[in-house]
């Protein structure tokens, strides 16, 4: 959520930036209503306080036995325009946050504008893609004798874009999520275990909702209204709603592996096939509440705690800094890293790390308050892939396979998979 004081103070500088993200995005509605809401609560406070007065003069003529039919009078027919009055600033209260929720956060001013993905900045590059001496196969292909995943009974199951992992395939998917797990504990980081079911609200306080209501997967029947999580970093936003922090708790450096679920994953192209592009899919998330001052610090501390993964994976990355049309809707700051995928012949993201700054704690209402200090204040908010196991998924065994069909593991991996180093094709 924006800060309306800045709305109201620097009007045309924030439309501006809005549009950066949303062309179509104006905050002319927004303005409007903000007006008419103050102006109403001004006419309500002063009618209010003018029956108190009146009310007043009535107590007095009372204890002096004088008539008071006529003050009577006068602040019954205050009673019904009050009443429609406060009946009015709550249909207002509630169309204004409505509209205010629908505006982006705000990109810092050294992001690059731009609507389109190609303008992304490339800020960093590891390593180098490899070099091949045979034809390289895609995912798929290897998938035909290593037998990791079965998309068929996925399909019979669940429909397309729900895949299986079996045999080696489970193993190491889940040996990824672990590995990944451990690093960020080194890394300073609380592992937690959220539901994969939240409320509406908390969707909304993430920033999910309502822009994004046409991309979830919910549950609406008599007894339940709950919403399938996209990303762990909704119900880790959702834990400290409505809460006011110690300063000296943050920051507060969170991560929870999740199964995840997005409906907008249904239109894949024909490079899009296999793991690429999903409807449910694996993810260990990074999220972090902090002190405004400390946002850019924890965001490259988020930063390297991903990379480090990649690094001890041995994959080539790069990493882009995203330019205002391809951030998220509450993101102030976003780097994608992405990881080079032979068989689709480009890069891919499989961590996006993003600063919120205090928008999504504006939207979930939670502050933080300074030893000795008397009004609280927003934190900030930060999430980030650590990583996507999918799209990483398809890294390994693309990037790693040899001429016969076999991938090799990297060395950190072989730990959590009773060193087996390997990967085989099957009879």
């Amino acid at each position: 959520m924006l800060d309306i004081k800045e709305l109201r103070e620097d009007r045309d500088r924030v439309e501006a930036k809005v549009k950066t993200k949303d062309p179509d995005a104006s905050v002319a509605r927004v303005c409007e209503l903000d007006d008419a809401l103050r102006e109403t609560k001004t006419r309500v406070e002063n009618l209010k306080a003018t029956r108190n007065e009146v009310s007043k003069r009535i107590g007095e003529k009372k204890r002096k036995g004088e008539n008071a039919n006529e003050l009577l009078a006068e602040v019954s027919g205050f009673a019904d325009e009050i009443h429609t009055l406060d009946h009015k600033v709550q249909e207002l209260e509630h169309e204004f946050q409505h509209e205010l929720s629908k505006l982006p956060n705000l990109p810092f001013d050294d992001i690059k504008i731009s609507p389109d993905p190609k303008d992304n900045v490339i800020i960093k590059e590891y390593g180098q893609r490899r070099k091949w001496d045979f034809e390289p196969k895609n995912h798929l292909e290897l998938n035909e004798t290593l037998k990791l995943f079965d998309f068929k009974r996925g399909a019979k199951v669940s429909g397309s874009g729900w895949p299986v992992y079996k045999g080696m395939g489970a193993r190491l998917e889940w040996a990824l999520i672990n590995y990944m797990i451990d690093t960020h504990i080194k890394n300073g980081f609380m592992q937690w275990i959220p539901p994969a079911l939240v409320r509406e609200e908390i969707l909304y306080g993430s920033g999910q909702l309502p822009k994004f209501a046409n991309q979830q997967f919910k549950i609406d029947d008599a007894d339940y209204k709950l919403f399938l999580i996209p990303t762990a970093e909704v119900p880790l936003n959702g834990m400290h709603m409505e809460e006011i922090l110690n300063a000296e708790e943050l920051p507060l450096k969170y991560i929870a592996y999740t199964p995840c679920f997005r409906r907008e994953a249904g239109a894949a192209g024909e490079k899009e096939r296999g793991l690429i592009r999903v409807h449910q899919f694996n993810k260990v998330e990074m999220f972090c509440f902090c002190l405004p001052e400390d946002s850019a610090g924890i965001f490259e501390m988020m930063l390297a705690s991903a990379e480090e993964i990649l690094q001890g994976l041995e994959l080539h990355y790069r990493n882009a800094l995203l330019v205002t049309g391809d951030m998220s809707f509450a993101s102030a700051k976003t780097v994608d890293v992405e990881v080079w995928l032979p068989g689709q012949d480009r890069y891919y993201e499989v961590s996006s790390v993003s600063n919120c700054t205090d928008y999504q704690a504006r939207r979930s209402r939670i502050r933080f308050r300074k030893k000795g200090g008397d009004k609280p204040e927003f934190v900030h908010t930060l999430n980030g892939s650590g990583l996507a196991t999918s799209r990483l998924m398809v890294g390994l065994l693309e990037n790693n396979q040899n001429a016969d069909g076999s991938v090799d593991l990297p060395k950190v991996l072989h730990p959590y998979l009773g060193g087996i180093a390997r990967l085989e094709p099957q009879e």
